[in-house]
């Protein structure tokens, strides 16, 4: 986040209708008080931000007004000097969740508090680990890598029929690869070799450690690479971003894929990249047809001119919060959500 053009220092005594009309000014407040009130206002702050959001509108119209929220509640800033210390009263040691999401301290900054909280959340999540049981155990996201804390997409790939190409041919690609959940879910289920690709250095690594920390290695190669791999495989999966908008920031490259690109891309590339008899499983939500981002028909034309046909589908509905979340300005969507694994064959 870029910092403010203006600043004021602030602490314990501003109230949080002060500090509220300040940041909607795009005046950041730069906290001098108490780590532990500083929280407390940022929750402050979010209530008078959400009594502000209108509670049904499209997604367009839904992410300007994230986007506003999120600029209104980033002016809290908190100080760090060299080292990733907080000079604040009662202020949390965050030197380690830091580093990860940084890298080694280069001197003194300021961050926004929502950020740094949201670095926080990182770290633990990392820390714990997600249990997912296909895959064999926990996995452990890093910042900035997409979390499968959505299991209904890992079931899929879990319970769908392995091709039989397998049987001669034992590899499979896992395109966009993230944390790497879905090639250890493959490896569990015996494919006897996984090439796990993406572009992302900070996937790369996540996944890298999640499959040694499987004792997945033998079996699952991970590799930078922008999509498909070299060579042939019996099985290509791919969990693309689902809605196609333009990320605004690099960690929303996990949630957003611009125009489409992963999706056609591995759709243009997967006939070149399958063994005969082969197939490929493309995991993906219809969200974006209900948010009138994508529509089925296109979908299915980019499949055709491809040179591909949907040999199979398999539909599962999400289970998640969101989707009986009514104050979600985008819940109608959400509630009619279906997440679905395309097997397309040449």
């Amino acid at each position: 986040m870029a910092l403010p053009g203006k600043i004021v220092e602030v602490d314990d005594r501003i109230t949080a209708d002060e500090a509220y009309a300040l940041a909607c000014q795009g005046i950041g407040l730069l906290w001098r008080g108490d780590f532990q009130n500083a929280r407390q206002m940022l929750t402050a702050l979010t209530k008078r931000a959400e009594r502000k959001s209108p509670k049904a509108m499209d997604f367009n119209l839904a992410r300007q007004a994230r986007a506003q929220r999120a600029r209104t509640l980033g002016m809290l800033l908190i100080p760090i000097d060299d080292g990733y210390v907080i000079p604040l009263r009662r202020a949390p040691d965050l030197h380690e969740a830091c580093v990860e999401a940084y890298g080694p301290s280069n001197g003194s900054f300021v961050v926004s508090l929502r950020e740094l909280l949201g670095v926080n959340s990182a770290h633990e999540w990392r820390r714990k680990g997600i249990p997912v049981k296909a895959a064999g155990g926990r996995i452990h996201p890093h910042y900035g890598v997409f979390a499968p804390i959505r299991s209904e997409y890992v079931d899929l790939v879990a319970k769908a029929p392995l091709p039989a190409a397998l049987s001669t041919n034992s590899v499979a690609f896992d395109i966009g690869t993230g944390t790497g959940v879905l090639a250890a879910v493959l490896a569990r289920r015996g494919v006897q070799r996984i090439v796990a690709t993406d572009l992302d250095p900070r996937a790369l690594a996540c996944a890298q450690e999640n499959i040694e920390r499987l004792a997945l290695g033998k079996q699952v190669h991970v590799t930078l690479a922008d999509l498909f791999p070299e060579g042939r495989a019996a099985l290509a999966i791919c969990n693309p971003p689902w809605v196609p908008a333009r990320p605004s920031s690099p960690l929303e490259h996990g949630i957003y894929d611009f125009e489409s690109r992963m999706l056609r891309g591995f759709l243009r590339g997967l006939p070149a990249h399958l063994e005969p008899g082969g197939e490929g499983w493309l995991v993906l939500s219809d969200l974006a047809e209900h948010l009138g981002l994508r529509s089925r028909t296109e979908l299915l034309a980019w499949i055709k001119t491809a040179g591909l046909r949907v040999a199979n589908r398999i539909d599962v509905r999400p289970k998640h919060p969101k989707v009986s979340d009514e104050s979600d300005p985008l819940h109608r969507a959400r509630k009619a959500e279906v997440t679905s694994l395309w097997v397309l064959v040449p």
